[in-house]
């Protein structure tokens, strides 16, 4: 059996509704949404206070 090609829900891999593009269903897009609202996603930093400034390196420069 082939797989039906196109867009694939990103939660449970079902083939996409365009009514809740890019979801399947309405639950899948609120459980995307529950997780955005909880902080499930999140984007990593780096803690630039941690760094040494240039000044601090040595090279002689103000």
């Amino acid at each position: 059996m082939v797989a039906p090609k196109g867009p694939r829900c990103p939660n449970c891999g079902e083939p996409t509704d365009p009514v809740f593009k890019p979801f399947c269903s309405k639950r899948c897009k609120d459980v995307d949404l529950n997780r955005w609202l909880k902080g499930a996603y999140s984007i990593p930093v780096v803690e630039y206070d941690d760094l040494p400034l240039p000044d601090d390196e040595g090279d002689g420069r103000p």
